[in-house]
């Protein structure tokens, strides 16, 4: 026999209409496919597929049925047989056991317990008076009893033991339900209470199209101090960096459309399927994570991000721009005018408005350079430097051997710095945060030492940015990474860039780090002039670290074997200083004694 998640992960992975379309000669008809039936006389189409259900049925001889069922019919299988010649278009691998191998499975209670919970939502929010409220609220959105049905969407009522009460009489117990969220239990009660209420619910399917998880979103004026969407815990058949909402729908859409579209949440893949996308999916209250854009890479390669466009929302881009890359896909992004997401612009202006940005997608790295340019990043040597650092990431995510040489072609003709600079660059892998480099990443002889006064800057910026997330926002567009000397600092840095919100050391950061930015959470000075604080740390990190690049051109220059060289060096060193000068002209007293022509910014043209 063949386990039952093998067969499950088959009917999952199979495209139903291209299985049946080898056969029978399908014409698309709205989300539905149609013929003349293969298994009795007609005139007249009767034969429809439906692949986001993943059936057929004759309305004229009544048979039916999934891709298997379709096999053993038309070409005289068994079922073994036509799951081993599905799996084998699939790009499955079988494997049969014996009976007494087979066991039950364990996760079947949470299955069970699940799909009663999503059939009681579903129930009350059909209910006539119970469940008008949330009805209108969807249909206000755009949502069509249709769209609804086909995503099973339900209604949390504003009742506190209701479904516990529904779902004792079936036997299912309080421990299961609490495990799976559905019920809660407050510290100083321990009655168990529903977990869901007042809200409309999303079921989260698995590829096998089982119910695994649910979200659920308040709506309308109902509960505003509560949060807008709670989301079912990680149990042992749901884990959310693992999963995707909406691909149970989408996947053969997307497999032969060949490409995605990601969004950032639940009410925006229902809105965009209500307007006639097809291949949308979202993450599931998380930042893209590499199993999702694994999961994602085995439908297609293309991938089109629809997240907002402001700043928090361009971060998440990037971020799965990256991870994207890194799957060996290749990602572009949609921009959304200001202040709207897909949902709210298909509302306003119609499916046809987004439409007309998804064909002028354009891919991750030129968006990456089209926003480094309007922020004015190639307007000097240290800006450009900066541009540089922010490009790199994505330069190194590239998997594709052909699309990482035209991102580094790219790159290189815009900011002017050599392919093999370029790429000796990506070979220094950004450090993680277990690992900072615990070397400056430049040369330090004895003309710098990590004093007070180097890391001082950097302490109080850190202090700054953990007081709030606009904090971070700010210094990510005048610094970079390579501007901090002190690599645990540069670790907490990087590690606030990734998730401004953090308020606790990630259980891989390293120990000393981890305890510097523990003492950075608890340092109880008040910052009484943020702005000020901020500004004036910013300053001192950016001159320190213009002045370790001088001295290192400096030591390049003293190196130097040819006038031409030399004079390249020289002018480089002129310019830098000439920021230097502009940022903080009370330097150059102290500078001009340790490195040689920093008190003339015209040494290039001796």
């Amino acid at each position: 026999m063949i386990p039952d998640d093998v067969i499950d992960e088959v009917r999952a992975r199979a495209d139903i209409v291209d299985v049946i379309g080898e056969i029978v000669s399908l014409k698309k008809a709205g989300r539905e496919y149609k013929a003349n039936c293969p298994f009795h006389e007609e005139r007249t189409p009767s034969f429809c597929v439906v692949p986001d259900k993943g059936f057929y049925k004759c309305f004229g001889c009544g048979k039916s049925g999934d891709v298997f069922s379709f096999v053993m019919e038309r070409q005289g299988m068994d079922f073994i047989e036509a799951v081993k010649y599905v799996a084998g278009r699939s790009g499955v691998e079988v494997r049969e056991v014996k009976r007494d191998e087979a066991e039950e499975d364990p996760n079947r209670p949470f299955f069970e317990m699940n799909a009663f919970a999503g059939g009681w939502f579903r129930e009350r929010l059909l209910d006539e008076a119970g469940g008008a409220g949330a009805r209108a609220y969807l249909e206000g959105r755009g949502i069509t009893p249709e769209v609804a049905e086909r995503f099973g969407l339900g209604f949390a009522p504003d009742e506190w033991r209701e479904l516990r009460e529904a779902s004792a009489k079936h036997g299912f117990d309080d421990q299961m339900m609490l495990s799976l969220g559905l019920l809660k239990q407050s510290e100083r009660s321990k009655e168990p209470y529903d977990g869901f209420r007042s809200r409309i619910i999303f079921p989260i399917e698995g590829l096998s199209g089982k119910v695994i998880a649910f979200g659920g979103r308040i709506f309308g004026d109902e509960g505003k101090d509560s949060p807008k969407y709670i989301n079912s815990p990680e149990t042992p058949i749901y884990q959310k960096g693992q999963n995707l909402y909406g691909l149970s729908w989408a996947k053969n859409n997307i497999r032969r459309e060949e490409a995605a579209m990601v969004v950032e949440g639940y009410m925006d893949v229902v809105s965009l399927a209500a307007a006639g996308f097809e291949t949308v999916v979202a993450p599931l209250g998380t930042a893209l994570t590499p199993e999702q854009a694994k999961l994602l890479s085995r439908y297609c390669t293309r991938v089109l991000l629809l997240f907002d466009s402001d700043a928090a929302g361009l971060k998440a881009t990037f971020r799965a721009g990256d991870v994207l890359l890194e799957a060996g896909m290749h990602p572009a992004v949609v921009t959304l005018p200001p202040g709207e997401d897909p949902d709210t612009l298909v509302r306003s202006s119609g499916p046809e408005a987004l439409a007309v940005l998804v064909d002028d997608a354009v891919d991750v790295l030129d968006r990456k350079l089209q926003i480094l340019d309007e922020r004015d990043y190639f307007s000097s040597i240290e800006r450009t430097r900066s541009a540089v650092d922010r490009l790199l990431p994505t330069l190194r995510a590239a998997k594709d051997p052909t699309l990482r040489d035209i991102y580094v072609s790219k790159v290189a003709e815009r900011t002017g710095v050599r392919r093999e600079t370029l790429e000796t660059e990506m070979q220094k892998r950004r450090p993680s945060y277990g690992s900072p480099r615990l070397e400056p990443s430049r040369p330090v002889g004895p003309k710098v030492r990590p004093t007070l006064r180097t890391r001082g800057g950097e302490l109080q910026l850190l202090k700054v940015m953990v007081r709030g997330e606009e904090w971070v926002e700010r210094a990510a567009e005048l610094i970079s990474t390579e501007d901090f000397y002190d690599p645990y600092h540069r670790a907490i840095f990087e590690a606030l860039l990734d998730d401004p919100v953090m308020r606790a050391p990630p259980a891989s950061m390293d120990p000393v780090a981890a305890q510097r930015f523990d003492e950075i959470l608890a340092d109880p000075e008040e910052l009484a002039h943020g702005i000020e604080v901020f500004t004036n740390s910013v300053s001192r990190i950016r001159v320190l670290a213009l002045d370790r690049r001088v001295q290192d051109l400096q030591d390049q220059i003293e190196g130097a074997v040819s006038d031409a060289e030399k004079l390249e060096l020289m002018t480089k060193k002129a310019k830098l200083a000439a920021e230097l000068r502009e940022l903080d002209p009370n330097y150059w007293a102290s500078a001009a004694r340790r490195i040689p022509g920093t008190n003339n910014s015209n040494e290039s043209s001796r």
